[in-house]
């Protein structure tokens, strides 16, 4: 079997976490969310992040003991067995597939007419996909640039929401199901420390920096989406946020910080672009792992000479982002996108539950935590995500079948 190289450190890792975390999400997520929750769209954060902090710790800790491309994929196989592997990596791959297609909607409707959107978005996805098959250093090299000023634009627009005027307390209506919803809408937002397990075969030292990375992407994310959350609310109101098609920007103009609105719109672009090759590079390397072990095609079972990158992979995970681009919304995009995540998570956990005592690095309580929460989101997306996500997997199921037999 052919192997990746190992040539991230922590500090790479890390960066390639918080730049999956800090993409689309963070322009995009606030006002469905606050659509649900109202006014209490923090503590719809907070639930997220709950989530979200037992899902990356059952996550690590499974990296580090089995620190192969593939992520929860592999952990269903080992622990679990070859069915929840394989439904654990085919909701990833169908549900970051949909992710990605959101993320580089999102990058070009900050900066584009309608009309454009669609069609660059496609080529973008392109584009970067042989940007991955060209070396998984010159994805961090990229990721942490685009990171450095996404985050310097983010400390902006909370600075100019500081001075801003008290909104109009416009009535929101609310529910502890909306709650719920709005965290399910959050998770999108979180998800990208994943991106760190599925890079496992090229991190050094992985039983060390794999957990460390993993929980440092989450608190810089989490810091970082508590400061944007309370000052679009401080900025807009809840129902303004609701509102808002460009959250972010309408912070800032809200604010009086208007001249500051392009830079928001790039800063926008950049980080949904950002989110988008990390994507793109964790979508690859499980593919690599499923077709190691036949549940994807084995022309998919293929490493680089030169580059030491699953470029066959990569290319066709491209190839079926930029097709998915062309046909979904990106609403759409985001509801199918965490019914196969959180599907991936679940898995996760339960394998964490599963590991013996001397792989633990964590209470198993967070694990129950994790399964639980996970089935709690799920249960709460709309149904439209639900029916979609459901269907996708019995497919993908069904062809297992018939591959096996």
């Amino acid at each position: 079997m052919t192997t990746l190289a190992r040539r991230l450190g922590t500090f790479d890792a890390t960066v390639i976490g918080v730049g999956s975390m800090v993409g689309a999400g963070v322009f995009a997520a606030w006002a469905p969310a606050a659509a649900a929750a109202g006014p209490l769209l923090l503590l719809s954060l907070g639930v997220a992040a709950l989530v979200a902090v037992a899902n990356a710790t059952s996550t690590a800790q499974l990296a580090a003991a089995m620190p192969v491309a593939g992520g929860a994929y592999v952990y269903g196989r080992e622990r679990l067995g070859p069915w929840w592997g394989f439904l654990a990596g085919w909701g990833f791959v169908i549900g970051k597939s949909a992710s990605a297609a959101a993320m580089a909607l999102v990058a070009t409707a900050y900066l584009l007419p309608p009309a454009w959107q669609q069609p660059v978005a496609a080529a973008l996805v392109l584009l970067l996909a042989l940007l991955n098959a060209a070396g998984i250093t010159r994805t961090a090299l990229a990721t942490r640039m685009i990171v450095a000023v996404v985050l310097l634009v983010l400390l902006l627009v909370v600075v100019a929401a500081v001075g801003s005027p008290t909104p109009p307390g416009i009535p929101v209506d609310w529910s502890a199901y909306g709650v719920l919803q709005g965290a399910g809408i959050l998770f999108f937002a979180f998800a990208g420390y994943a991106r760190v397990a599925t890079l496992g075969e090229e991190v050094r030292d992985p039983a060390r920096t794999i957990p460390r990375a993993v929980l440092l992407a989450l608190a810089i994310a989490l810091a970082l989406y508590l400061l944007i959350g309370g000052a679009a609310l401080a900025a807009l109101g809840p129902a303004g946020l609701a509102q808002a098609t460009a959250p972010l920007v309408a912070v800032v103009e809200a604010s009086g910080w208007a001249p500051l609105a392009p830079v928001v719109r790039i800063a926008a672009a950049l980080a949904a672009l950002g989110a988008l090759l990390a994507l793109l590079a964790g979508i690859g390397r499980t593919a690599l792992a499923m077709a190691r072990q036949r549940d994807l095609p084995a022309v998919l079972d293929a490493v680089h000479p030169r580059f030491r990158t699953p470029h066959r992979a990569e290319l066709l995970v491209g190839a079926v982002v930029a097709v998915a681009v062309l046909l979904v919304d990106l609403r759409g995009a985001i509801g199918f996108s965490s019914f196969g995540v959180l599907l991936y998570y679940a898995v996760a956990n339960a394998a964490a539950l599963r590991q013996p005592r001397a792989e633990r690095r964590f209470p198993r309580a967070l694990a129950v935590v994790g399964l639980l929460g996970c089935g709690a989101l799920v249960a709460t997306l709309p149904w439209q995500s639900i029916a979609a996500g459901a269907a996708v997997l019995g497919l993908g199921a069904l062809l297992r079948l018939l591959r096996r037999a």
